[in-house]
């Protein structure tokens, strides 16, 4: 093959990616420090990027279930 067939060959691949959103909710581990709090962290991957936002809340679980991305039903909530 040419360098040209190989570069149209390269450029005329699938670049369909599949799109990911998540929530995910994990609880503090310490039994003595920061009781009743956890991490949010929201994830969306596809064709128009990589976002991601994580943050340290108490009650976490509320945080979660009152966030826009939740409510809109797009994103799948993962509890860890």
């Amino acid at each position: 093959m040419t360098r040209n067939q190989l570069k149209q060959m390269w450029l005329n691949l699938p670049t369909q990616t599949k799109v990911t959103k998540t929530i995910v909710v994990e609880m503090g581990k310490s039994k003595e420090f920061w009781i009743g709090y956890g991490t949010v962290q929201i994830t969306k991957d596809g064709p128009d990027g990589f976002t991601q936002y994580k943050t340290h809340r108490e009650f976490p679980m509320n945080y979660a279930l009152n966030t826009k991305e939740y409510k809109s039903g797009d994103f799948t909530l993962v509890i860890k």
